[in-house]
């Protein structure tokens, strides 16, 4: 039973590192992965499954800090020898932090609520095949209108704070099941003028505190009076999870540099309807 648990671990790790990042929405992966493999049904604790799903993330966002170190370290070795601060990446984990704002405010008011409005009944697997097709044909929409128009923006350095907060809302859509964070974030920057590569950039930085943020509640909320082989689990997630979105993220900015996102847009319709027709006639069945 244990080499099962440990293998199932590994495949959600796996899921977690390629849907956290790509604009594909990791709900919708996770709901179907769920289907075929329960997580709560192979883990003996229930709370530590919630916990599980969410501090997995972990690995995830340690994946960005070393991909990205170098733009996003705000401190740097003075010529004095003592050390002073990146002016430029100060300002740019200020800004960071505005956009953070709009989240935080629906996470810590509406939390409950949003939970008891998507996710109860059968509404959760609708709800995400709707929003999967919807924004995936708002990434094909929003590509061919781009495709004559230069980016307004194309350097964080240089985004203004109002440009923060706009994205930072658009990250709230993603409460919604099946929207996507990184696809929401990636497509309001673009729609507010900002090039796909600043758009990914600014979504994976951005996903640093939220993310951390979210993880940080789980676990005050369950606590940590967990077993040591759950410990284990977890942390095995966490590694598998930091390893694939590590190699995803150069995958995908390696991409982005020459396609669109209209391939992903494509998929998100595809999954949309597959998980629609299934769960459809899952329940039809019943």
């Amino acid at each position: 039973m244990e080499i099962l648990e440990f293998i199932k671990i590994v495949l959600l790790g796996i899921v977690e590192g390629i849907t956290e990042w790509l604009p594909i929405s990791s709900t919708g992966h996770m709901l179907l992965f769920d289907e075929f493999f329960p997580v709560k049904a192979f883990l003996d604790n229930p709370d530590f499954g919630d916990m599980f799903i969410v501090v997995i993330q972990l690995g995830a966002i340690l994946a960005v800090v070393l991909l990205f170190w170098n733009k996003i370290w705000p401190f740097r070795r003075a010529e004095s020898g003592g050390v002073c601060i990146h002016k430029e990446k100060f300002i740019l984990w200020t800004k960071i932090a505005v956009a953070c704002v709009p989240i935080g405010i629906v996470g810590l008011l509406l939390e409950e609520k949003i939970d008891q409005f998507f996710y109860e009944g059968n509404r959760e697997t609708l709800t995400i095949s709707l929003a999967l097709i919807f924004y995936g044909i708002m990434f094909i929409g929003i590509e061919h209108m781009n495709k004559k128009k230069k980016p307004r923006f194309d350097n964080l350095n240089t985004i203004p704070y109002s440009l923060a907060l706009c994205i930072g809302m658009f990250q709230c859509l993603a409460v919604i099941p099946g929207t996507s964070r990184s696809g929401a974030t990636i497509l309001g920057a673009m729609i507010l003028g900002a090039s796909r590569i600043m758009a990914a950039e600014f979504t994976f930085f951005l996903a640093i505190p939220t993310m951390a943020g979210a993880s940080l509640l789980k676990l005050l909320k369950y606590g940590f009076q967990f077993s040591g082989w759950e410990y284990a689990l977890l942390l095995t997630g966490m590694v598998v999870a930091f390893l694939v979105s590590f190699f995803c993220i150069k995958l995908l900015m390696r991409y982005i540099s020459n396609h669109s996102f209209a391939l992903f847009g494509w998929y998100r319709i595809v999954l949309g309807l597959l998980v629609f027709v299934y769960f459809v006639g899952k329940y039809a069945w019943k």
